[in-house]
C-alpha cells in the first residue's frame, strides 16, 4: 500500500470523524436538518449532503454550522482528534 493511499484513507477517516461530530452538535441542539439550514439560510439538502460525505465543508462554513447550533468551534477543534505531522 502507498503512502499515499494510507494518507488517503486516514484524511477519509478524520472526514467522517468531522461530519459525525457535526451532526451529534446538530442533534444535540435539538435541531432538525431543515431547522440548521433556514439558520444558515440555505437548503436542507446542503446539511444532509455533508452529513452523508457526499460534500465537504470549507473551516469558514464548519464555523458557521457550530455558531449555528450554539457549539463552540474551539470545542469541536478540541475534541476532533487529528494527529500533528
Amino acid at each position: 500500500m502507498s503512502n499515499a493511499h494510507m494518507r488517503r484513507e486516514q484524511w477519509d477517516k478524520q472526514h467522517e470523524e468531522l461530519r459525525a461530530e457535526l451532526k451529534s452538535i446538530r442533534t444535540n441542539a435539538n435541531l432538525t436538518q431543515e431547522e440548521l439550514a433556514a439558520r444558515l439560510e440555505t437548503k436542507q439538502s446542503f446539511i444532509s449532503k455533508y452529513e452523508r460525505g457526499e460534500r465537504t465543508l470549507d473551516f469558514v462554513e464548519v464555523i458557521l454550522v457550530c455558531n449555528a447550533c450554539g457549539y463552540s468551534p474551539a470545542k469541536l477543534i478540541r475534541k476532533l482528534s487529528i494527529p500533528n505531522r
